[in-house]
């Protein structure tokens, strides 16, 4: 077989194109949440806060000096992402649940059926016999 075969086949199998199609709703859902986090969640803790704007905390270690630009570690959008993956995670989870619920529950294992107790031993005492 080819790779050009191969990698048709391989590009064909459900499992690639369900993951092609989770990737590109995820992109899709991410901007929603962040617009979510960025536009409805934050502004109100912000305003509970004092008017605190999450997206602009930063620690500066060094200030802007002419051209160069100031050295700062932007914490308050790390707090933001937090909340977009707490969100997204959430999310994800309640649709995982609802999933489940609507699945039927896997059937029972089929139960071989294997010697009993009592041919067993009479396979025991027939080697015992024998010897």
């Amino acid at each position: 077989m080819s790779i050009v075969s191969e990698f048709k086949t391989f590009l064909m199998r459900g499992n690639v194109i369900d993951l092609a199609v989770g990737v590109v709703i995820g992109g899709a859902f991410g901007k929603i949440v962040s617009s979510l986090v960025d536009n409805i969640i934050m502004p109100p803790i912000g305003m509970l806060t004092g008017g605190v704007d999450f997206s602009e905390l930063k620690w500066v270690l060094k200030p802007a000096a002419g051209d160069v630009a100031e050295v700062a570690i932007s914490y308050g959008l790390f707090i933001n992402t937090l909340i977009q993956f707490v969100i997204i995670g959430a999310a994800i989870f309640m649709i995982i649940k609802a999933i489940n619920r609507l699945m039927p529950p896997p059937p029972p294992p089929a139960v071989v059926a294997g010697p009993t107790e009592q041919e067993l031993l009479a396979d025991i005492l027939a080697e015992l016999k024998k010897k």
